[in-house]
């Protein structure tokens, strides 16, 4: 069923997505940083959710149709942008008080599940990408296609996504003390900001 897709472009576009600098590099390792390994792991999963629902709405077409129109997709970015600067405030409150740690790590799921489902930058990969390379050879790619090769790309970004957290965690460890700094708060904050702003610029069509 994969026999005509050239592996070696695939993974060679993977990794290039991958270690682009992106939304999901910058806030995970903001996070990790600064709530700690658990929250990162929680929204890791939370991201790798939102890459599944992804890929299924590009696996049946259904992407195609949200790419395809103007005011879906600016909708989409648009939400995804306010979510990020969202975030950026949350960043900024955050205190460093303790607090419930299941209502904490479920709080990191939902916001890797809603930042990621509201990036039509992943959507655009997997029209653009993925079900490319699954249709290489003049063929139409089959949905079982689409899958396994974006189900491939899932697990490789969960991995990077995994290292990011470990990272981010490291420098958070560094940095303890100061978490309840108005100064290591507002850089947290700025960086979001900056996230949401490069999400801004790169995502327009």
């Amino acid at each position: 069923m994969l026999s005509d897709v050239n592996w070696l472009a695939f993974l060679g576009a993977m990794a290039l997505v991958e270690l682009t600098p992106g939304p999901n590099m910058g806030w995970l390792t903001a996070l990790a940083a600064q709530q700690g390994r658990r929250v990162g792991f929680m929204a890791v999963v939370g991201i790798t959710l939102g890459l599944t629902v992804q890929l299924v709405l590009a696996a049946t077409g259904f992407s195609t149709f949200i790419a395809g129109n103007a005011l879906v997709y600016e909708v989409l970015r648009w939400a995804g942008i306010g979510f990020m600067l969202y975030l950026a405030l949350e960043a900024w409150r955050e205190t460093g008080e303790p607090s419930p740690g299941q209502a904490k790590t479920l709080e990191g799921f939902r916001r890797g599940f809603i930042a990621n489902l509201l990036n039509p930058k992943a959507l655009v990969f997997y029209i653009a990408v993925v079900t490319q390379f699954a249709g290489e050879g003049g063929k139409e790619p089959s949905t079982g296609q689409i899958l396994i090769l974006g189900s491939l790309h899932i697990l490789v970004a969960t991995l990077v996504h995994v290292g990011l957290v470990v990272m981010g965690a490291r420098l958070g460890d560094q940095i303890a003390s100061y978490r309840k700094s108005a100064k290591v708060r507002a850089v947290f904050a700025l960086a979001l900001v900056g996230i949401a702003i490069w999400m801004a610029v790169t995502s327009q069509r």
